[in-house]
């Protein structure tokens, strides 16, 4: 019996190593290929044999932009600037740039929860839940500000950039690329060990910098050219450039990476451009409000919202390739918009209110 159980026994290691292989070759075989290069060619940046996604929806049933609350905000009665939102803990960062620092804000408890000093002219700021980090442009300081999102540390410091803006994330490479704007350039950063890559020259000042997932580039607005910049985040290199026709001093924008849309703002002549990404060609034209500056796209409820300078945000929804007209909101200094994509609510930090900044938040007719 027991020399029956002891072979028992064996049987039963040599089944459990087995399927322990098997079990990790096919982990093996799930382990993703290696990055793919940027999909650009000179008419389109969308890979071949790609199908739009454009899914159907309906006019709101009003154009109305409601306030729900709004909320004191501490520091100053001074600027703020980009925002970025993390779906995962539900928190909004919110740069309060000549405050030089960033306030995080609970779109659960609806209270400031953090604030981030030592972050001088905070302009860009992006959130990357996976890596528990958050990324600040401290243009003040001329770098980047990597911190530590659990314990709102800063725990890199990137310099050597003249005025760091937009940020964008390849999670496949794991490059930060940071848009220089009076550097005319777009700074690459290894976030893992925070270090700077390479510093690619645009040819012109740079605006915002997004990462598109699609074509697997990231693109550049480059203000004193009127162009659209695709970089290549495997080479570093440039591998894409096209004109903006009607565009002056291209700046914000925003992208629908299913249906292959691009938003821009352009500060020069307060117009949004909708460019088509499967042609490269612009197949929309509208007013917006003087100096347009911060974008939000709602991809659940395929809306659009443009807030400027001027003090007014605009709503638009995407009624397939074509945006309509959905609401307007006016407020001083409501140049910045946040949005919590599970709620679709919309956050307006205003610098000054009756001698202190204040924070409304806003309701999309549904």
């Amino acid at each position: 019996m027991a020399i029956q159980a002891l072979v028992r026994q064996s049987v039963i290691s040599v089944i459990a190593a087995i399927v322990a292989l098997v079990s990790t070759s096919a982990s093996l075989h799930a382990l993703p290929d290696k990055p793919v290069s940027c999909a650009a060619t000179p008419t389109s940046l969308t890979p071949e044999g790609y199908r739009r996604v454009l899914p159907s929806t309906r006019a709101p049933a009003s154009t109305d932009l409601r306030l729900v609350t709004e909320l004191p905000l501490p520091g100053p009665a001074n600027r703020f600037d980009y925002q970025s939102f993390d779906p995962i803990a539900h928190k909004l960062y919110m740069n309060h740039m000549n405050a030089g620092e960033t306030l995080i804000f609970s779109t659960d408890s609806g209270r400031i929860t953090g604030r981030i000093t030592g972050v001088p002219r905070a302009t860009g700021v992006l959130a990357i839940p996976s890596r528990h980090m958050v990324y600040i442009s401290a243009a003040g300081a001329h770098e980047v500000a990597g911190v530590d999102d659990r314990t709102l540390k800063i725990v890199q410091r990137i310099g050597g950039i003249q005025f760091p803006d937009g940020i964008a994330y390849d999670e496949n490479t794991g490059r930060l690329f940071v848009s220089d704007e009076s550097g005319s350039a777009d700074v690459v950063i290894d976030v893992v060990t925070g270090r700077k890559l390479a510093t690619i020259a645009l040819g012109g000042e740079a605006g915002n910098t997004h990462y598109d997932s699609v074509s697997h580039c990231v693109l550049v607005a480059v203000q004193t050219r009127n162009q659209l910049v695709a970089i290549d985040p495997l080479s570093e290199k440039i591998v894409g450039r096209y004109d903006l026709p009607g565009s002056e001093h291209p700046h914000g924008f925003a992208l629908d990476e299913p249906g292959r849309l691009l938003f821009m703002s352009c500060e020069g002549n307060a117009k949004l451009l909708v460019l088509d990404l499967t042609s490269m060609s612009v197949i929309g034209t509208h007013d917006v409000g003087e100096s347009p500056d911060v974008l939000a796209w709602d991809a659940a409820w395929r809306r659009l919202y443009v807030a400027s300078e001027g003090g007014v945000l605009l709503a638009f929804w995407a009624d397939g390739t074509t945006l309509r007209p959905a609401g307007e909101y006016r407020a001083a200094h409501a140049h910045t918009v946040g949005l919590d994509s599970r709620t679709h609510r919309l956050y307006l930090p205003l610098q000054d209110i009756g001698g202190r900044p204040l924070l409304r938040v806003l309701a999309p007719s549904s």
